[in-house]
């Protein structure tokens, strides 16, 4: 069985982390600009501690941390987009950051593949 990979590239993946529980906020903005299949996970900062009460007790912040794909054309419209709406400009609120993405491999459905082929490049 041959096997056909198709590549996509110009695509980068786009990271926000944010408190605890603002995940799901965070892919409803996304979504906003078109950006879909976001994944979300539980992060515990290393390095961000709160002291509680007499005892003392340092206790790890718990973070979401939301990862998705998109392409570099649409990469400062998300990021501003996330940035303004989730008030990320406030210390403590978030941040948000794009990392490139050499190559990608993933299923692309033939009718889209042929849509591609027939449209030629952008």
């Amino acid at each position: 069985m041959k096997t056909n990979i198709t590549y996509l590239s110009d695509v980068v993946a786009v990271t926000c982390i944010v408190k605890h529980g603002s995940g799901e906020k965070v892919v409803a903005m996304a979504r906003e600009v078109g950006v879909s299949g976001e994944i979300i996970f539980n992060a515990r900062g290393a390095g961000i501690r709160e002291r509680l009460g007499l005892w003392g007790i340092a206790v790890e912040v718990d973070k979401d941390v939301v990862t998705m794909m998109t392409s570099i054309e649409n990469r400062d419209l998300l990021i501003h987009h996330l940035y303004t709406k989730l008030g990320l400009n406030r210390p403590g609120a978030g941040v948000v950051y794009a990392t490139a993405l050499d190559k990608v491999a993933t299923y692309i459905p033939e009718a889209v593949l042929s849509t591609l082929e027939k449209e030629g490049p952008q």
